[in-house]
């Protein structure tokens, strides 16, 4: 039934314009699916999916991690874009983005795998960044500010 609902999930979104959480469930749901926010949240980060804008709106796609200029390229787009702000508290990195961006932004961060970053979790327009020390957080927000310049 998994396996199925992925499929699905994978075919509507490269048919359709999702870009909510909202938006996937009731699709899923007029397909026949029974499914809760909490099922489709799960299949998100499973599916490994993000969201890109496209002519303005936002939409959900599958995120294909890789090496290469290119590929990094997008992925300091990505945080361009989307990022708001920044502040720290210890080893924590909290990160504020444009709303509906902090998925998108995380998986670019993720990407670009900063030896600093323990692990992260998003929200809908916040990304807390566990770092391994103070220190680290400090040198992680320098980073950031220069790729962000």
């Amino acid at each position: 039934m998994k396996s199925d609902r992925h499929s699905k999930i994978l075919e509507l979104i490269k048919n359709n314009d999702i870009g909510t959480q909202e938006e996937l469930a009731k699709a899923l749901v007029n397909a026949g699916f029974n499914v809760t926010q909490a099922t489709v949240s799960r299949d998100i980060r499973k599916l490994n999916l993000t969201k890109t804008t496209v002519d303005g709106r936002q939409k959900y796609v599958v995120f294909n991690g890789g090496n290469g200029n290119d590929l990094n390229d997008k992925f300091i787009r990505v945080l361009k874009d989307g990022f708001a702000d920044m502040d720290m508290a210890q080893n924590i990195l909290v990160i504020k983005t444009v709303s509906g961006m902090a998925m998108a932004v995380c998986a670019a961060l993720d990407a670009m795998q900063f030896d600093e970053i323990v692990g992260s979790i998003a929200g809908d327009d916040t990304i807390m960044c566990a770092v391994r020390s103070v220190e680290d957080t400090k040198k992680l927000m320098e980073k950031l500010k220069k790729i962000l310049n």
